[in-house]
């Protein structure tokens, strides 16, 4: 396959999921300015780290992402988060409950693996 059609896929994919990404995380934001924070605690750190952890997975990272600067790094956080979410937070839930969680966890595991492609800062070469 032509490289260039691979490196404008691999652009397409980190700002079609990294910008959706974003539209979960901004709104837990305003989590933070609220006392005391009430946030779920899946893995037993508690609430305040949880939502600070879970920012940095919905907001930081996918901003990384986004611009394609450290993508590979960037999309462990993210991974991460979407993998408590699928298998911890909706455990039990039927399939069409984290479907989401799932397609987010599969699209930033693909960025972690390809890399950002060469339109990112990361594929800059000077």
């Amino acid at each position: 396959m032509n490289k260039n059609v691979t490196d404008l896929g691999l652009l397409i994919l980190r700002i079609g999921f990294a910008g959706m990404m974003l539209t979960h995380g901004i709104p837990k934001i305003n989590l933070l300015f609220e006392s005391p924070i009430k946030f779920a605690d899946p893995i037993g750190v508690g609430e305040t780290t949880t939502l600070i952890l879970t920012l940095i997975g919905e907001v930081v990272a996918p901003i990384l992402i986004l611009i394609g600067f450290k993508t590979k790094l960037a999309a462990i956080p993210s991974i991460i988060t979407m993998f408590v979410a699928t298998f911890v937070i909706h455990a039990s839930d039927p399939i069409d409950v984290k479907e989401k969680a799932i397609l987010y966890l599969v699209a930033f595991l693909v960025v972690f693996l390809t890399g950002a492609g060469k339109y990112s800062i990361d594929g800059y070469k000077k």
